[in-house]
Formats: C-alpha cells, structure tokens, sequence
C-alpha cells in the first residue's frame, strides 16, 4: 500500500472541465518510490495527458487560463512527451488522428546511441533533430559532472543544470518557436528522453510566453512524476548501468524528481539571470519584439472557440 497525501495547491486546473488532478504533497513524496498504479492509471486517462501507444509522459499544453480574461493556450497544438523511440503503430495512428505531423527531438547522437533509441520513421511525420546540447557535451567528463548533479535531487542542483540547458538551448527552442511563429495550424509534439528537463523548459518558455500564471507552469512541470511512472522500469535499467548509479537506485530516481518548487525556482533563474522570458528568446534565439507578439497569438485562443 502506498500513502499518497494531497494538498490544495497541487491540484492541477485540467482542460475541459475535467475535475482537478491531485499530486502527492512535496514535501512527503520524494519521487523515489513508487506511485499507486491506480492512481497513475486514473491519472494518465485524464487530460491534460494523451494516450499514445508506446510514448510516455505526453501532454497537451492547451486549455491553461492566461492572464487575458477569457483567453486561453490553444488546445490540440502544442504537445509535450518523452522519446518516441517505441511509438508503436497504433500510436502513430492516434499522432496522425491528433493531425501531429512535426516532431521537435531535443536529444543528441550520443544519447540516442546509448541508450540505443533512435529517431523513429513515422510515415508522414517529420521528425526535426533540435539537440539542446552539442555531441562534445556528452564526454564522459562533463556527463559524469551533470550526473552528479542529478543525483543530489536538490533545487540548487537543478538550477545549475537548467541555466546550463537555458544557455545552450537558444538554437533549439528558436526553431520550435518559429514553428509557432509560422505554422499556427500545424500541430506539433517536442521532447527529450524522460520529457522533464529540456522538455519541461521549453514547454515554460511557450506557456510563459502565452501568458500562463507561473503557478500553473509549475503544476504542469509537476505532472512528469505521474507521466514518467510508467517508465520507471525501464528507466531505472539504463541508469543501473552509469557508475553513480549503478549500485545506488535512490541517486537515480532523485535524478528524475519535477517538485513544484522546482520550476518555481526556474522562473526565479530565468528573471535574475536571462532578464525574464522575452528577453532571454530575444538574446538567444534572435527572435524579434514582433516575433514574440506573433508567437503569443498563435499559442492563444478565447474560450468561446474551444471544442
């Protein structure tokens, strides 16, 4: 048996008047062991989750009130997950009935290569290698430094590792961004391995940029402690095989925390370091002034126009 205790602030406001979706307390749920299966599974049927066969953790950004009254992200067009590696058919028929016919892939060759999880061939889907970190980044040396970050599961630690992603995600995130700027009818899905960290920072940056509360961001990040859970298994297996990890599965699941607290500390980093979300896409991805006010009004719709 599994104890799961709930606080108010961790429900998540769901699309589609759906009823909120409560999170284990964060404060007495580490992240390291495991959820209830029938809480993960009531969960996952409910949005903002999505049921791809064979993808984990994928979620509609659509449907986040804004600070616009009566305006909220657009439902069915920007969509967040981990790899897609094992899609199966049947899940490259519901990203097709989904009409996803982009994919933004936020990993590098080396990753792909280690954990042999390769871009997927998905007919009629273009698949876009977007790595928020060059193959170089990915030597022993520096692998082994963020991993020991990882480990430690601490707020500080994770905030060395998203100003790390932040700084070398620019290139990235401005192409997913003029995917937004240019193709607002075309919907899409972009991800990393777990879907948390790169994932989670871009999915912030777009609904930051639309106007969504930090606190509903926050709660949105917090969704992968749920989402991930199904790939916990799997997960656990490729870590088992890094030195760090290999004989401490504790350090490897607070690799894979997402607290609340985590991406509210985030938005403190992206104020104090980058000067606030506009300013850090404009410094590092190039993007204009009217690039941004194009952007917000793709990822936005009134409530009147929602399904």
């Amino acid at each position: 048996m599994h104890l799961r205790i709930f606080l108010s602030k961790s429900s998540v406001l769901t699309p589609s008047n759906q009823p909120p979706i409560s999170l284990p307390m964060t404060a007495a749920d580490s992240g390291l062991e495991p959820l209830d299966p029938a809480y993960v599974a009531d969960v996952l049927s409910r949005p903002p989750f999505v049921q791809i066969p064979g993808v984990c953790n994928v979620r509609d950004l659509g449907s986040y009130p804004t600070a616009t009254p009566d305006v909220v992200t657009k439902p069915g067009f920007a969509y967040r997950s981990a790899e897609l590696s094992s899609i199966t058919e049947e899940g490259a028929r519901k990203m097709a009935s989904l009409g996803i016919l982009t994919v933004f892939d936020l990993r590098s060759d080396p990753e792909m290569k280690k954990y042999s999880s390769p871009i997927p061939t998905i007919e009629d889907v273009e698949v876009i290698p977007t790595p928020v970190f060059k193959s170089e980044d990915y030597s022993p040396e520096k692998l082994a430094k963020r991993f020991e970050l990882y480990a430690t599961g601490t707020t500080e630690a994770f905030m060395i590792l998203y100003s790390q992603i932040l700084e070398h995600g620019g290139p990235a995130f401005g192409t997913i961004l003029r995917h937004v700027r240019d193709k607002p009818n075309s919907p899409f899905i972009f991800h990393c391995t777990a879907g948390k960290d790169r994932t989670g920072i871009i999915a912030a940056i777009l609904l930051k940029l639309a106007g969504v509360d930090n606190h509903f961001i926050s709660q949105d990040y917090s969704l992968t402690r749920v989402g991930r859970e199904p790939d916990r298994a799997k997960v656990l297996e490729r870590l088992s095989k890094e030195p760090l990890f290999a004989a401490n599965s504790e350090a490897a699941m607070r690799m894979l925390t997402s607290r609340y607290e985590t991406m509210r500390a985030f938005f403190n980093l992206l104020e104090e370091k980058f000067g606030g979300v506009e300013t850090y896409v404009k410094t590092y991805t190039g993007l204009t002034d009217e690039d941004l006010q194009t952007i917000r009004s793709n990822l936005v719709v009134p409530t009147k126009s929602r399904m």
